[in-house]
């Protein structure tokens, strides 16, 4: 969430920066200005009345001590005043500020300066690209046919049992998505990563601290009774341990990883785009978080990129590194990364990370501080990275390591698999 003392003293800059958004925001910055005024002006009057109403109460004791208690009575008759007075101005300094803070969830994250004009991922830019494409033989397949033809994935069984959307994985499939889960977690440990394991279902508190609330209430998963929430990613669980919590200088940066399965109800097209393992309901990932000093944030995020990076040189797939456009940018990032691994059996790219800088926007929902060296209070920078997300990058094993005799292990892999080709 944007600072609204930020806003305030910055308010054309505020609006032209949302302009890369591709969003006119200048009636929605006028109203949160607005309402912060009318927010500030309450509870000025309410803290007038209150230093009224204590000027009051020390006179009625002072009158009582002295014995005039005729003239206390008549000071009494005020503080009936007094108090209907502050109960109204609280309950419309409270209205002020409900209506303030709905209105500042609706503002989306800054773009950085890097950030280029776009209104869609065809306007992206491509910064790096690496790997070559593999000769594949005639009559290679699609991962949504080779897994049929081994037998490793099910997704008529997933929707037996639940729904599509929530495939089920056997045999060496099981064991592969395992593989890769064990190999990322090892990856984010040795790079100095802690890891954590975290609940699945978070609250109302969270879903908002992170972002997911209210811009993206429509695609999670979400128990009324209880008003808990699917995860949507291992981002707002982990990145949530630390709301509410004032760190000392010296702790950052806070390095964290965690795998979780993540729930979306966002699968809902039609295409070869989304078949078989491109988009899911229910998927696998191992993410990377990172709490940083504003300082050395965007040195981190370099350092996040360079790390998802050796992932995919080591698993050799053909991979590239886009920077979003205004435009094809999440709610809350105020940059971000997008790694997509290419498919020779689709022939085309498949998004496999996203590796992102919120700067404070999370940080200020969230209350997550630290205390700076003169002992003040400041907002930390969070980020947060796939490292990986597992469905894309198995159907880039599949689809690229496949040969006429099956379908072989990445090297990197052969460890935790104990097999080496799937066949």
């Amino acid at each position: 969430m944007l600072q609204i003392q930020f806003i305030r003293e910055n308010k054309e800059e505020v609006i032209a920066r949302l302009a890369k958004r591709n969003m006119d925001a200048k009636s929605i910055v006028e109203d949160v200005i607005n309402l912060d005024e009318n927010r500030r002006s309450t509870q000025v009057a309410l803290d007038t009345i209150l230093a009224e109403s204590n000027k009051v109460s020390k006179d009625i004791g002072e009158l009582m001590r002295n014995g005039e208690k005729a003239k206390a009575e008549l000071l009494k008759s005020k503080t009936t005043e007094f108090k209907e007075q502050t109960r109204e101005l609280t309950e419309k300094l409270n209205e002020f500020t409900a209506q303030l803070e709905q209105e500042l969830y609706k503002l989306p994250n800054l773009p950085a300066d890097i950030v280029p004009n776009g209104k869609t991922a065809d306007d992206n830019e491509n910064i790096f690209q690496e790997g070559d494409f593999p000769k594949l033989h005639e009559g290679a397949l699609p991962h949504w046919e080779l897994i049929k033809k081994y037998d490793i994935v099910d997704f008529e069984l997933g929707t037996k049992i639940t729904a599509p959307g929530f495939p089920v994985y056997k045999g060496k499939g099981a064991k592969l998505q395992r593989a890769l889960i064990s190999y990322f977690l090892d990856k984010n440990i040795d790079a100095g990563y802690q890891e954590y394991q975290v609940p699945h279902l978070v609250n109302e508190a969270s879903a908002y601290g992170t972002g997911q609330l209210p811009d993206k209430d429509g695609q999670m998963y979400h128990d009324a009774k209880d008003n808990l929430y699917l995860i949507p990613t291992a981002e707002v669980p982990v990145t949530n341990m630390f709301r509410d919590v004032i760190l000392q200088e010296n702790e950052l940066p806070v390095l964290a990883t965690g795998y979780t399965p993540c729930f979306r109800r966002e699968a809902g097209s039609w295409g070869a785009h989304v078949r078989g393992l491109n988009r899911l309901h229910q998927f696998d990932k191992v993410e990377i978080v990172r709490i940083e000093h504003p300082d050395n944030s965007y040195a981190a995020l370099e350092g996040m990129v360079e790390h998802v990076k050796e992932i995919l040189k080591e698993l050799k797939l053909p991979f590239r590194i886009l920077r979003l456009c205004g435009g094809d940018m999440g709610f809350t990032s105020a940059l971000t990364y997008d790694f997509e691994v290419y498919s020779t059996a689709q022939e085309r790219w498949l998004e496999i990370s996203s590796v992102s800088n919120f700067e404070t926007f999370q940080a200020n929902r969230l209350k997550l501080r630290f205390k700076d060296k003169d002992g003040k209070n400041q907002l930390a920078h969070t980020l947060n990275g796939s490292s990986l997300a597992l469905p894309r990058v198995l159907a880039g094993i599949l689809e690229n390591y496949q040969t006429q005799e099956g379908i072989v292990i990445p090297e990197v892999l052969r460890r935790y698999t104990g097999f080496d080709i799937i066949d």
